[in-house]
């Protein structure tokens, strides 16, 4: 069973969120991109009893997605959340378990609006694979199998975009269909 035990505090974590603007980020979304998405932001746009939505709300990160950004959000589809090892998912929503929690969820947040083409383009540019940053300190790698973009944590687990490019006004959320975890 994977140690979900992180050094990274929920307080540090909402800081760092809260911290990325549009002023520090080039990858602002763009005007288009922007009346595409309408007034629904990140926050409003989670599917009402999900376990992301839900383990979201327990943190606190709701607030955090209903705000400026821009992000771009890797949510884990229930089903994702059925592949983890039994009884942790319950474990990490325990009020005690809420750094553990916040900083699984910020793995799943870049910084920027990337759309699918945006990171496509970028595993391209790099030979195959990229690097990608998050919002919770740790990095993903970018790579694709076939036509799809899979995610890769530091400890191999794949996650498959299953659901991309979803526009709201403070970034684009993409659905995956496995949970990330940081080291």
């Amino acid at each position: 069973m994977k140690s979900f035990i992180l050094a990274l505090g929920s307080a540090a974590a909402l800081a760092t969120l809260s911290a990325c603007d549009k002023g520090d980020n080039p990858a602002a979304p763009t005007a288009e991109s922007a009346k595409a998405a309408g007034d629904d932001t990140i926050a409003k746009g989670l599917p009402g009893g999900s376990k992301f939505g839900e383990a979201v709300k327990a943190v606190g990160l709701d607030a955090t997605l209903a705000g400026p950004g821009p992000y771009t959000v890797l949510a884990p589809n229930d089903a994702a959340f059925d592949k983890l090892p039994a009884g942790a998912l319950d474990t990490l929503m325990k009020p005690e378990s809420r750094a553990d929690l916040t900083g699984v969820l910020s793995y799943h947040i870049l910084p920027g609006t990337m759309l699918a083409a945006d990171i496509g383009k970028a595993i391209d540019a790099g030979g195959g694979k990229t690097q990608i940053a998050t919002m919770g300190g740790g990095t993903l790698t970018a790579t694709k199998e076939g036509d799809k973009i899979v995610f890769a944590d530091a400890a191999g687990t794949k996650a498959t975009v299953v659901g991309a490019d979803t526009k709201r006004s403070n970034g684009v959320v993409h659905e995956i269909d496995s949970v990330l975890m940081p080291k």
